[in-house]
């Protein structure tokens, strides 16, 4: 399945029917006067949260979305029947914005959640509303109103409470492999993840806790290089970083600032956010050296470095409990 995180579509709301000139001529009512009814509401365009999308992809085919347009009004004061509103089911974790002016209109968090993005145009007045004292048989009926027509910006933003981030070819399709049920593309040279991924890890409290592996970063990810600016936006939703490095690079220290100047050029608060620093295939180095890319790491962020191998499974269990805690997900017993 393609991945497709933005799309522009334009939606357009019924147009309200109009009312009618009518009059009751019936044989045992002498004075029947005005009965024309009024027209129908257009129906309203609506996007709705659904948890069985995780793409756009079908925004790249179909961009005009119409509801129906309201029925006009009947004789004997019948209100013509309103428009059926038009559903747009879209992924959960989906930005709405108005693409002209980028005020964002809202944000699709919570499967089934709903919101209304053109409004349905109001039917017109059949004759039978003009009658008075003065005009007893008014002639006058009112067209109905056009629906509103709003052309959208849509932004995708994944929801996973744990992204894994790092330069291309740190591990971080394999480690995410290894704990969830993902089952990413995985291969021996940078750029392999082309979209995020997604897995479910399994929480102490038996529930899941949904985990991305973001496509790596390089220099300059932030102003537009590479894959980084395109899927910087789905870490914009985390609680916690995995911050992975490969403890075989020429650099480990070069390596971590990279992405935290990326992270920094970003904005939007990724630099504050809470972040696991982890050195990855651990498998490939002797214990001295080791050590020693462990101090130096730790000399630079001031917190504690994890070792791990995603390959060989070393120490992931110690990894899982320090993303538990920071979560403040309490085991059982």
């Amino acid at each position: 399945m393609q991945f497709i995180d933005q799309a522009r579509i334009a939606v357009r709301a019924g147009r309200g029917g109009d009312g009618i000139v009518a009059f009751r001529r019936e044989k045992y009512v002498p004075a029947g006067g005005p009965s024309g009814g009024d027209g129908g509401r257009g129906g309203d365009v609506l996007l709705v949260a659904d948890a069985n999308l995780q793409t756009l992809l079908d925004f790249k085919y179909q961009r005009l979305f119409e509801a129906e347009d309201g029925r006009r009004g009947g004789p004997n004061r019948r209100t013509g029947a309103s428009g059926q509103p038009r559903l747009i089911r879209m992924p959960c974790g989906t930005e709405v914005r108005d693409a002209r002016t980028g005020i964002l209109l809202g944000d699709l968090t919570r499967p089934g959640e709903e919101l209304l993005v053109a409004l349905g145009g109001r039917g017109g007045l059949g004759n039978a509303h003009y009658l008075s004292n003065r005009n007893r048989a008014p002639e006058k009926a009112t067209e109905g109103i056009e629906g509103e027509e709003w052309l959208l910006q849509l932004e995708l933003k994944l929801l996973a409470e744990v992204g894994i981030i790092g330069l291309p070819n740190a591990g971080k399709s394999t480690l995410i492999s290894v704990l969830s049920a993902a089952r990413p593309r995985i291969a021996d040279y940078p750029f392999t993840t082309l979209v995020p991924n997604l897995g479910v890890v399994r929480r102490p409290s038996g529930d899941g806790t949904v985990f991305a592996d973001i496509p790596g970063l390089i220099a300059g990810a932030a102003q537009g290089a590479g894959l980084g600016h395109d899927f910087l936006r789905h870490i914009e939703r985390t609680r916690l970083l995995i911050h992975l490095v490969d403890a075989a690079a020429a650099s480990v220290l070069d390596d971590v600032r990279v992405v935290e100047q990326e992270l920094e050029a970003y904005g939007h608060g990724l630099a504050e956010r809470p972040r696991l620093v982890v050195l990855n295939k651990i498998e490939l180095l002797d214990p001295v050296d080791l050590q020693d890319r462990i101090e130096e790491l730790e000399r630079h962020t001031e917190r504690p470095v994890l070792a791990v191998s995603a390959a060989t499974s070393a120490n992931l269990s110690k990894l899982l409990a320090a993303v538990w805690q920071e979560l403040g997900v309490v085991e059982p017993g």
